[in-house]
């Protein structure tokens, strides 16, 4: 008997799913623990082991995605860090680029996130490597003595190496590790060099300082996750989910832990694809409204997008994520009045604790679950499972004397008003991740995920013109099952700079053989046979003299790889940028990508076979529900989701529920629910959808 768990920890909920082979897939929902992650999946193990059809002895997989790196950074309480660098660049961190991400703001705060390394905290020793990658200055390992022991005076936990050029000779970072390693071994050390290896000095000193900032807290977090899974029995190994939609063994991870920052939210993306993929759909914008955030992705051609730079806490990190763009827009987001009388909604949050008014937990905000169920989306009496009652009156009293009052507008308007604000926001995400990158959304399918997700899903199609929608079988925990559903993988990737035009294949060749090796090196220590293991290469490139650069993929085998290699970069500038220009080319950088197992869709079988064995469903159910803009509530049938069979269709206006979210079918949509439990939502045609867009 095979099992197989995968857990994701939110800001709200912790999911988990549980897959034993040739049984239904088992879910959970279990309130978060922000002040320690690893109570609420201690909590869901002890839960799963009290299930007869279940032994956490034959645990073969354990995958795990976190927000610990993310939380550690916004909420400052990461590791005491300090910074070791080359002579004359101690402030390139303070110093930052010349870029103004508010640029209407009369009062600027800095920028560059010094908070990670104070003054007093960045060391220089004196050494040069040179832009070509020669020895300039030798190494003063005096100096690097000194440095080290003034940081361990200052009380730092952490240490980031980050020399000149030395991701084109890392020969000088490499002592330095050696050196404050042997004199000081307790120090978590992070190397540039093998962090990011790549130009411009600022980026890489700060993702380097953000790694450094985390490893501490995830190194430890990671353990004590360890210690949890093997005390509960689970003989698996721990692996967790990467930012950029691979997962990797925990020491792996450890290593390099800046690149986790999109752990959770990536499973999603990787999860939606597996959902779109079931129902025939490779072009998909997956929207997960959780509790805390709406986080929104896409995928195209059945992969999703990876960008080689994130944004942490409004901070630029130069590590490979999956291109999500997460907005405080969830369930628990506030709905509160401003200066000038206007209804806005987040980007703060009421949390797993208080929680939404509804909840009964004492907070007093009005939240879009509270605008939920005064508007009858939800069911009171069977919220996440049936392991919350959720309190009507308190979500009237909470939107009355927050909005309703101040506003002038009845509870049921005000309750309106807070779900247009908030899908308003949401589209607005989604325009940034499709018609940014040079995609017209009305070309793909929306996946709803999360809690939330499919509340929503219909407004936000509506808004984009979007014809179809696809409803996971558990979209609640879709991020859960994203995990299980991810490919083992390892990234690497080295500076390059040099033209096109003078670069010629035998060197291409050599750089990517050594970046094989490299990975080939992490991918070892994985529990995978080497002849399960895809490898595909990319190189990022810019026209020369230009600042930005795009990746594109690189086949060394196909007829001449150098010219494709420029065709696809300037199909790809045309499609971001609008145009593509007969100029020169040049490499920024090479990638190597070692891959092996993952799913392109979530298993069928036993949602089908728990359907055809149960009795005969009841009739729906009704309830007074206001939609598509209506002033005053109307009776609205309620589906169980569960009861819906393969071929099964409903007409809207309408709502299904299930155990771990309810899907709202407005007015001019239709559902089938599909083979695996998946719904597939349509909307109807002489109701503004363009013909090119209707489903096949």
């Amino acid at each position: 008997m095979s099992i197989e768990i995968g857990i994701d920890t939110g800001g709200t909920f912790t999911d988990l799913v549980c897959r034993v082979a040739g049984a239904p897939e088992r879910v959970l929902k279990i309130a978060s623990t922000p002040d320690d992650p690893s109570r609420a999946v201690r909590e869901g193990l002890a839960r799963l082991a009290r299930d007869p059809g279940i032994d956490l002895a034959r645990v073969s997989r354990f995958v795990h995605g976190t927000t610990v790196a993310t939380n550690a950074v916004l909420e400052r309480k990461g590791a005491r860090t300090g910074i070791i660098t080359t002579e004359g660049f101690r402030d390139v961190l303070e110093i930052g680029r010349q870029i103004r991400t508010a640029i209407y703001e009369l009062e600027l705060a800095p920028e560059p996130p010094v908070f990670l390394a104070p003054g007093a905290r960045r060391r220089e020793v004196r050494e040069r490597i040179g832009a070509d990658g020669r020895v300039l200055v030798p190494l003063d390992e005096a100096s690097v003595v000194e440095a080290a022991d003034r940081l361990v005076a200052e009380g730092v936990e952490s240490v980031a190496v980050a020399l000149l050029f030395s991701f084109l000779n890392p020969a000088h970072e490499r002592r330095v590790a050696a050196i404050v390693a042997e004199r000081h071994p307790r120090l978590a050390l992070s190397l540039s060099s093998e962090v990011d290896p790549a130009f411009r000095e600022y980026e890489r000193t700060v993702v380097t300082a953000f790694d450094a900032y985390v490893k501490p807290v995830l190194s430890r977090y990671l353990a004590r996750m360890a210690g949890e899974i093997a005390g509960a029995g689970v003989p698996a190994p721990l692996q967790v989910m990467l930012s950029r939609g691979g997962i990797s063994a925990a020491s792996g991870a450890a290593r390099r832990p800046v690149r986790l920052f999109l752990s959770g939210p990536a499973a999603g993306v990787i999860g939606g694809g597996g959902a779109g993929a079931a129902a025939g759909l490779r072009d998909l914008i997956t929207v997960d409204i959780g509790g805390t955030s709406c986080d929104i992705a896409l995928i195209t051609g059945g992969k999703p997008l990876v960008r080689p730079e994130g944004r942490i806490d409004g901070f630029a990190v130069r590590a490979p994520m999956v291109d999500v763009n997460a907005i405080g827009a969830g369930g628990g987001s506030i709905a509160w009045i401003d200066d000038a009388g206007g209804l806005r909604v987040g980007p703060h949050s009421a949390g797993a604790v208080p929680g939404p008014a509804c909840y009964g937990r004492g907070g007093k905000e009005a939240t879009v679950t509270d605008a939920s169920l005064v508007l009858g989306y939800l069911n009171a009496k069977c919220f996440a499972g049936g392991t919350m009652r959720l309190d009507a009156r308190r979500a009237r009293a909470a939107i009355e004397d927050r909005v309703a009052t101040p506003l002038g507008l009845g509870i049921e308007e005000a309750a309106l008003g807070i779900h247009r604000v908030v899908n308003a926001q949401m589209a607005e995400g989604m325009r940034l991740v499709s018609i940014r990158q040079g995609f017209d959304p009305r070309d793909f399918a929306l996946v709803a995920l999360g809690g939330a997700g499919p509340v929503h899903a219909a407004a936000l199609a509506e808004e984009l013109e979007i014809a179809r929608i696809v409803v996971p079988r558990h979209p609640g925990v879709l991020s859960a099952a994203g995990l299980l559903a991810a490919p083992v993988e390892h990234e690497v990737s080295v500076g390059f700079p040099r033209d096109l035009d003078h670069t010629s294949v035998a060197e291409l060749r050599a750089a990517l053989e050594g970046l094989d090796a490299r990975a080939g090196r992490l991918m070892a220590g994985e529990p995978v046979a080497a002849g399960e293991v895809r490898t595909s290469h990319a190189a990022d490139l810019c026209f020369v003299g230009q600042s930005h650069y795009l990746e594109v993929a690189v086949d060394l085998d196909e007829p001449e790889p150098l010219a494709a290699i420029y065709r696809r970069f300037r199909a790809a500038h045309e499609r971001v940028f609008g145009y593509g220009a007969e100029s020169p080319a040049r490499i920024v950088n090479l990638r190597s990508v070692h891959s092996a197992g993952g799913r392109n869709a979530p298993p069928k079988g036993p949602f089908e076979a728990e359907r055809e064995t149960s009795r005969a469903p009841a009739p729906p159910r009704r309830r007074a529900a206001i939609l598509d803009g209506a002033s005053k509530a109307q009776r609205v049938p309620v589906h169980a989701r569960a009861a819906l069979g393969p071929g099964e269709t409903l007409a809207g206006p309408a709502i299904v529920e299930q155990a771990d979210t309810t899907t709202v079918l407005r007015a001019g949509w239709t559902a089938e629910a599909l083979a695996g439990g998946l719904l597939l939502l349509r909307r109807e045609e002489g109701v503004g959808v363009p013909p090119r867009d209707r489903p096949p």
